[in-house]
């Protein structure tokens, strides 16, 4: 087995909380932090450490507006993140294919 696959996973995406807010925003343009939030089903605070983490990274664009005179706080992955979240799912699909019993 080569361990090289494992050895270049990205760690800021591989907690499991970032992966699959990294999953989501993969999947839609644009969602709401309640949206993910609700659909992950975690707390304010964690939601916002992991999406800090990820913005940090460069992954994940934060906007903030109002929608009828209320906040709202948009997430959307950048270039540099769907980069990121594309090259650590090859990494998975080597990593799978080199175990899988044949």
């Amino acid at each position: 087995m080569n361990p090289e696959p494992f050895l270049q996973l990205d760690r800021v995406i591989h907690e499991k909380g970032r992966m699959a807010i990294m999953s989501m925003l993969a999947a839609s343009p644009e969602m709401s932090f309640t949206d993910i939030r609700n659909t992950l089903n975690m707390t304010d605070g964690n939601l916002s450490m992991h999406l800090r983490t990820l913005q940090e990274a460069g992954y994940v664009g934060v906007t903030k507006s109002f929608q009828e005179r209320r906040p709202l706080t948009t997430c959307s992955l950048t270039v540099q993140g769907q980069a990121a979240f594309s090259n650590y799912i090859n990494l998975l699909e080597q990593i799978v294919k080199q175990t899988k019993l044949t």
